[in-house]
């Protein structure tokens, strides 16, 4: 029998991820050792009390049933860590919604408040899961450049104002990924004052709120005068205390944007493992020196590697949050034949910027989830590489 897939399906041809992660295959199947710097996937363990809390919890035959939503535990802890890292009050009966991570509330969002046709404001370059949520939607794009002269903020002037009329939402990310670019409250402001314009609900991706360096900690959108009345924030624990693979995260702001997407989730799963809620929890009420420390470990990471891409002529701006060295190619390179260049020669596998979105050509993706040795590696084979030997390359 002849399988016919959906219209929809042609959304979802498969991405460059597949493909760098079949070539990096091929190359250790060929015998060579590939250091991956493409996914942003830590490799640092979590706290170990939150490791602890979740053995326990998991040991116990009660916390094996459906937990369907968010307990009320949960929900006053979300509450509690936004009170004291972001100063912003939640109620944790109609302001807080717990998702399968942020990923699962990225890409069921748009469902919840566009129609086929529909416009979204995202920012371009932007993680791809807003592509997906949007494609779900049967929704369209309208990409905001996020451009180096713009400090990696979108021009909200830029937006025409029949496009601006007719867009539902408009999707940011600060600290960002793939570029690591902050907000300020100023910007902040702008984008509550639009949004009252032009009635265009705002969701805010906050997953990298806790990896910020050199003390430049990161605005919450919902701290700025108004935001709640047109938006919600987005979080997960998955990247501020290492969890990623436990699923867990949440939604915050808005009582309407927050309700109607609990209604729509209420019909698609029966909720996170109640021991992994716990363990959640407990990340959020006494995780803060837990953070400090990995901010550190971050930061000399970073310092590390971009101190040494720049002693090899590569110069790259030091990210101020999230993860992600967001790096322009050398001059003659597109991102893809770059990115194909260092595993063919440095046998380092990094993410072309142009799998963001059209305005990240140019720039290459690499996350800091390599230790120290592992970032020393890196950078030895950049060097022995010879691709930063000569100020001129040949474009593959």
């Amino acid at each position: 029998m002849q399988i016919q897939l959906s219209k929809r399906m042609e959304a979802f041809q498969p991405s460059i991820f597949s493909e760098l992660a079949a070539y990096k295959q091929q190359k250790i199947t060929s015998g060579h050792h590939m250091i991956d710097l493409s996914i942003g996937s830590p490799d640092l363990p979590p706290p170990p009390f939150v490791m602890a809390a979740l053995a326990q919890s998991a040991s116990e035959e009660r916390s094996y049933g459906y937990t369907l939503s968010g307990t009320a535990e949960f929900h006053e802890a979300v509450a509690f860590y936004y009170e004291q890292q972001q100063g912003v009050a939640l109620d944790t009966k109609h302001e807080i919604l717990m998702l399968m991570g942020s990923q699962d509330g990225l890409v069921h969002l748009p469902m919840a408040f566009a129609d086929p046709g529909d416009l979204i404001l995202v920012p371009d370059p932007g993680y791809t899961a807003y592509a997906t949520g949007i494609a779900m939607a049967g929704a369209e794009p309208y990409f905001m450049p996020l451009r180096k002269e713009n400090g990696f903020l979108p021009d909200l002037d830029a937006i025409p104002a029949d496009i601006a009329d007719k867009a539902k939402l408009m999707i940011l990310s600060f600290p960002g990924n793939p570029v690591p670019a902050m907000a300020t409250e100023a910007f902040f402001a702008e984008v509550v004052a639009f949004a009252k314009k032009h009635h265009i609900i705002v969701l805010h991706d906050f997953a990298y709120s806790e990896l910020y360096y050199d003390g430049n900690k990161p605005l919450s959108f919902l701290s700025v005068p108004g935001a709640k009345e047109v938006g919600a924030e987005m979080n997960s624990l998955s990247k501020s205390f290492n969890l990623a693979g436990c699923r867990i995260g949440y939604l915050v702001g808005n009582p309407a944007i927050v309700k109607a997407v609990g209604q729509m989730k209420s019909n698609l799963d029966y909720g996170v493992f109640l021991p992994i809620q716990k363990a959640a929890a407990l990340a959020l009420r006494e995780g803060a020196q837990f953070s400090e420390e990995s901010r550190r470990t971050y930061q000399s990471r970073r310092d590390l590697f971009v101190d040494g891409l720049a002693a090899l002529g590569w110069q790259v701006d030091k990210p101020a949050g999230s993860m992600f060295v967001w790096a322009e190619v050398p001059q003659g390179w597109t991102s893809t034949a770059f990115a194909y260049a260092l595993m063919d020669r440095a046998h380092v596998v990094v993410t072309p910027g142009v799998a963001f979105g059209p305005a990240g050509e140019g720039y290459v993706r690499m996350a800091l989830v390599q230790d120290e040795t592992g970032i020393s590696r890196v950078l030895e084979n950049l060097k022995n590489s010879g691709i930063f030997a000569t100020e001129t390359q040949e474009c593959l």
